[in-house]
C-alpha cells in the first residue's frame, strides 16, 4: 500500500500585501547580526569603482571592455548564484576559482541587512530591480502572480510576500514537486495554472521559480507565462554542469585577448562511467566526478584514493554522462594538470591551528544599472583540511561545503552550523579582502553571461527550442526522457533540425 506524501497535492497559498515578517525569512543568527563594514562597502560600490579597481590590479584588462560586460543585457538568465573557492598556487598566486553557477540560488536569508530600516533587504532589490522590469517589458497572458518551489520555504515565502508588496496584489505560493500525482500547479498550453484550497485553477502571467530538482520534468522549456529564471537557463548551464562547462569554453574564446576569463578547475566533459578511472589517473589519482544535473551538493564525488574510486564505480547512476574535474585540496594532495596546481587558501587557522575549506556564494542580478552584487555568504566543510590524507576522514568531509542535506523522508535540511555569514565575526575567518570580493563578483557575472549566451543559442528566431543542437552538446538519453515529460518533442522542422515549442515567452 502506497504511503501518501504529505507534501503532495497541497493547494496554493494566497499571500497578501503587507504580510512580510522579517523574523520569518532570515536565519536566527542573521536577525541580530551586524554586517561587516567591508562587505557593506563592497555591496555599495558603484560599477565605475569596481571597474577602476579591477583594471588597476589587472592592467591587461581594458576598462571599457569590462564595463561593457557589466552592462550586458541578458535575455533569459538575469539572476544567479555562483560558488567560488579562494585558491592559490605554490608561488602564492591567488585566484577566485568558479565551481558552478546556480539558476535558483539561495542567499537572502543568510545576509545581514545593509540598512536595518529596510527589512525586506535583498528580497525587494531583486523583485523591484530585476523581476518587475522583466515582467513589465513582456506581452503576457492574463492572470495573477505566483511563486513555485520545491525547497527553501524560508526564502521562497519571503519572495512571495515581498512580491505582493512590490506589485500591490496577492501572490499564489505553491509547492511544485517532481512526481506529484496531485500537483496544485500545471501548464495548460504554455500557461501556468495553480489550484487554490477550493479546487479552483487560476492562470498565472508571471512566476518566480525556486523549483530546483529536475525542473525540466514538469516545467516546459518555452512558456507563455513568464518564468524567472526559465528552465532554459537551467538546461543551458544553470543546472547542467556539463553544458555550463561548454558555455564557459565558448565565452572564454570570445573573451580571448581582453585579459578576462572564467576561471574553472580543469574539466573533462562527456565522460562515460567506464572512462572515469582513466581520467582520474591522468590527474595524479585525485579528481572530482560530478553528475551534471544534480545540485545542493548531491551527485558530487571527491576522489583521493583507489578506495574512493572503487566505491564510486560500484554504484549505479541514473544518467549516462559525467564530468571529471581537477581536485583542489591541500598542496600535498591536489590534482596536477597542464594548467598547474591550485590548492585551498582555506579559513584563518583556529586556536587549534585548524584550517577549513570554505566556498563563497556570490549572488548577482541584472538591474537598470547593469549587473550588481545582491547577496553573499560562505560555507565551510565539516572537518579541517589535513596535510596528509587519513583513512579516518573522508575527502568529502574536508572538501564538501554545501549545507543542504537530504533527509530519509525525501525532504531537505540544512547544516547551518557550518554557515559563515558576512558579519563582524564570521567574515574575518574567511581571510578574504575587498579585491577578492570584486573578483568573485566579476567571475559570477561572466559565468552568468556565458550561460545566457548559450541559452540564446538554443532558441530559433521563431522561438523554438533546438533539440538537435542541444543533443549534440549533451547526448544523454536519460536526460532527454526527463525533458520530454514537460516539453514533448514535436515533429522536426524540415531541414532545420529544430522542434516546435510550447508558445512564446516574449
Amino acid at each position: 500500500m502506497a504511503v501518501h506524501n504529505p507534501k503532495f497535492g497541497k493547494p496554493a497559498v494566497l499571500v497578501q500585501p503587507s504580510s512580510f515578517q522579517y523574523t520569518n525569512h532570515f536565519y536566527t543568527r542573521v536577525l541580530n547580526a551586524q554586517i561587516h563594514p567591508m562587505v557593506a562597502y563592497f555591496l555599495a560600490m558603484s560599477p565605475e569603482q569596481m571597474v577602476s579597481r579591477y583594471c588597476h590590479l589587472n592592467p591587461q584588462v581594458p576598462s571599457h571592455i569590462l564595463e561593457s560586460w557589466l552592462n550586458y543585457q541578458p535575455k533569459y538568465f538575469a539572476w544567479s548564484g555562483s560558488d567560488l573557492f579562494n585558491v592559490t598556487t605554490a608561488q602564492g598566486v591567488r585566484r577566485m576559482a568558479l565551481l558552478e553557477t546556480n539558476s535558483s540560488p539561495s542567499g537572502q536569508k543568510s545576509l545581514p541587512l545593509l540598512d536595518e530600516r529596510l527589512e525586506q533587504g535583498g528580497y525587494r532589490l531583486l523583485l523591484e530591480n530585476t523581476f518587475k522590469p522583466m515582467v513589465e517589458s513582456r506581452r503576457l497572458p492574463t492572470g495573477g502572480l505566483a511563486v513555485i518551489y520545491d525547497k527553501n520555504p524560508m526564502e521562497t515565502m519571503g519572495y512571495a510576500s515581498v512580491m505582493a508588496d512590490v506589485f500591490n496584489e496577492p501572490v499564489h505560493a505553491v509547492e511544485y514537486y517532481d512526481k506529484d500525482p496531485d500537483s496544485s500547479a500545471r501548464f495548460n498550453d504554455g500557461v501556468l495554472e495553480v489550484r487554490d484550497a477550493e479546487g479552483t485553477w487560476h492562470p498565472i502571467r508571471a512566476a518566480f521559480r525556486y523549483v530546483t530538482q529536475k525542473p525540466w520534468t514538469r516545467i516546459p522549456i518555452i512558456t507563455k507565462t513568464f518564468i524567472f529564471n526559465p528552465v532554459l537557463a537551467c538546461l543551458s548551464g544553470g543546472r547542467n554542469k556539463l553544458v555550463a562547462a561548454k558555455a564557459y569554453d565558448v565565452f572564454n574564446s570570445e573573451l580571448a585577448g581582453s585579459g578576462l576569463t572564467i576561471r574553472v578547475p580543469h574539466t573533462i566533459r562527456d565522460v562515460r562511467k567506464v572512462e572515469i578511472p582513466m581520467w582520474i589517473k591522468s590527474m595524479g589519482g585525485f579528481g572530482v566526478v560530478k553528475i551534471p544535473y544534480s545540485n545542493a551538493g548531491q551527485g558530487v564525488f571527491t576522489i583521493t584514493s583507489e578506495e574512493e574510486l572503487q566505491q564510486f564505480m560500484a554504484k549505479d547512476y541514473p544518467y549516462d554522462q559525467f564530468i571529471v574535474q581537477s581536485l583542489i585540496g591541500n598542496y600535498k594532495w591536489s590534482s596536477r594538470v597542464a594548467g598547474g596546481q591550485f590548492f585551498h587558501v582555506g579559513t584563518v587557522p583556529t586556536k587549534k591551528q585548524e584550517i577549513y575549506v570554505a566556498d563563497i556564494r556570490m549572488m548577482v542580478h541584472h538591474t537598470p544599472q547593469g549587473f550588481r552584487p545582491l547577496a553573499t555568504y560562505a560555507r565551510k566543510a565539516r572537518s579541517p583540511l589535513l596535510d596528509e590524507l587519513s583513512p579516518d576522514v573522508t575527502s568529502w568531509e574536508m572538501l564538501g561545503t554545501n549545507l543542504s542535506v537530504k533527509t530519509n523522508e525525501g525532504g531537505w535540511d540544512s547544516e547551518t552550523e557550518r554557515l559563515l555569514i558576512m558579519d563582524r565575526r564570521d567574515f574575518n575567518q574567511l581571510g578574504v579582502g575587498l579585491d577578492d570580493m570584486i573578483e568573485a563578483f566579476i567571475q559570477g557575472v561572466l559565468a552568468t553571461i556565458a550561460i545566457d549566451k548559450m541559452a540564446i543559442t538554443m532558441i530559433t528566431q521563431k522561438n523554438k527550442f533546438r533539440y538537435k543542437l542541444y543533443r549534440s552538446l549533451n547526448d544523454d538519453a536519460a536526460l532527454f526522457r526527463e525533458i520530454e515529460m514537460a516539453s514533448p518533442q514535436k515533429s522536426e522542422t524540415s531541414g532545420s533540425g529544430e522542434s516546435s515549442g510550447e508558445g512564446s515567452q516574449e
